[in-house]
């Protein structure tokens, strides 16, 4: 008794090369499959383009806020003080940063003194956000003090301030000019309270990344901002520095049994939680659109298959009636439709990967031929489009690509073993 070939045998994939490599004239290759194989390549090409584009401006994204902000911020209850007025400041904020500084996973704890001003120099204004802190926390803070991103000495900060450099754009200053701050809150006096105005040295200018931040920071030293916002011996909040920003919320019980009775934790990720949400939904949503896309290129595949399941109906009868099961007629169709996807799927996978790493080069090619502007960061935070090509995102888009393509590929292959070989060899 004759033994069934096993599956995917060497004369399958040999009949399934001869189909795809024949001319059309042939009735080999058609038109339609090579449009299912370009829309394959382009379709799993804009899937991980996205795909990395999006996981490059989240990890960008979240890079500055980490890099320049707390992960989490301790403030006071609102209360009165001596004189009876309402305050939120913290008075013994030494004893309660040392105190959470003990809590284990936070590795930076600095007082801060706070508040709006107004920033002029050469006849320009900028509303801006004062940061009062020490000279050793300030060199602690990744965005601020990189020496490739910052010009000037960081060293010299207790001389002066230091400023953003959008701020200093804005004002049209640089290192060693002059920065007059004017706030409203100033000196108080029997007559009531007058704008507190005093010139600063700009010693520092960093680039932290995001644009808001850049625009609007500028840093005093700690004891000068005590002095200059009025709060002799107190600070507005501590700044917390922990290892793994992404576990902050397993560490906000503890840091606020540190920090005392009465006081408040505001996490980096309850500040940026409705951005990151709304990037969240995207992503998803993005993913699902280019999903279907995938999906609608390979749908051509069936298109190009049964034209040529109609074009070998001869070959197929002739094959039947040689012994072939319907089996291995559907596995040599089924070859011929995987092949096209994974050929797809495999160019696609090149470019995309080829656009991830040199997107600079292609997005200041872009930028230049529509004659700049493309990318504002006022709007969009960051000062580039990022790109981070991961592994996962690589291997979602081919499993998809591929599971896809393999998928609608049976349908015709099955049509193409459930001919009949009569009716195939009828009119020949």
């Amino acid at each position: 008794m004759a033994r069934s070939p096993a599956p995917f045998a060497p004369f399958e994939w040999m009949i399934a090369w001869r189909y795809l490599r024949a001319r059309r004239a042939e009735g080999g290759v058609s038109v339609m499959t090579w449009i299912s194989l370009i829309g394959i390549t382009l379709a799993v090409f804009a899937l991980i383009a996205t795909l990395a584009v999006r996981s490059g401006f989240r990890a960008e994204f979240v890079d500055t806020i980490l890099g320049a902000n707390a992960h989490a911020t301790v403030y006071h209850t609102q209360r009165s003080d001596e004189s009876g007025r309402s305050t939120r400041t913290l008075p013994d904020h030494d004893a309660m940063a040392e105190r959470v500084r003990e809590v284990p996973g936070v590795i930076r704890v600095a007082p801060l003194v706070k508040g709006q001003v107004m920033a002029t120099a050469n006849g320009r204004n900028a509303g801006v956000e004062v940061f009062g802190i020490a000279a050793d926390d300030l060199a602690a803070i990744p965005r601020v003090a990189d020496p490739e991103t910052g010009r000037g000495e960081i060293a010299r900060f207790g001389d002066g301030v230091a400023i953003g450099s959008g701020v200093a754009m804005e004002l049209g200053v640089g290192l060693g000019d002059s920065v007059k701050l004017i706030s409203p809150d100033g000196v108080r006096t029997a007559f009531g309270v007058s704008p507190r105005v005093k010139a600063y040295e700009v010693t520092y200018i960093f680039t932290a990344g995001r644009y808001d931040i850049d625009r609007t920071r500028i840093y005093m030293p700690f004891a000068e901002a005590q002095l200059y916002f009025n709060r002799e011996g107190v600070a507005d909040e501590l700044e917390v520095i922990v290892t793994d920003p992404e576990a902050i919320e397993d560490l906000v019980r503890p840091i606020a049994q540190a920090a005392g009775p009465g006081t408040l934790i505001w996490t980096w990720q309850d500040s940026s939680s409705g951005f990151l949400r709304a990037l969240d939904i995207e992503d998803n949503v993005m993913f699902v659109i280019l999903s279907v896309l995938v999906l609608i290129a390979t749908m051509n595949i069936v298109s190009g298959l049964i034209m040529l399941v109609k074009n070998k109906g001869r070959d197929i009868g002739i094959l039947r009636t040689m012994g072939l099961t319907e089996g291995s007629v559907m596995r040599v169709f089924f070859i011929c439709g995987a092949f096209t996807g994974i050929l797809g799927t495999l160019a696609g996978v090149v470019l995309g990967c080829v656009f991830a790493i040199y997107i600079d080069p292609i997005f200041a090619t872009v930028n230049y031929l529509s004659g700049g502007g493309v990318w504002d960061p006022s709007i969009r935070g960051i000062y580039a489009l990022p790109a981070k090509l991961q592994a996962g995102d690589v291997l979602s888009a081919v499993m998809l690509s591929l599971g896809l393509s393999f998928v609608v590929t049976i349908f015709p292959a099955r049509r193409a073993a459930r001919m009949n070989p009569v009716e195939a060899l009828r009119y020949e």
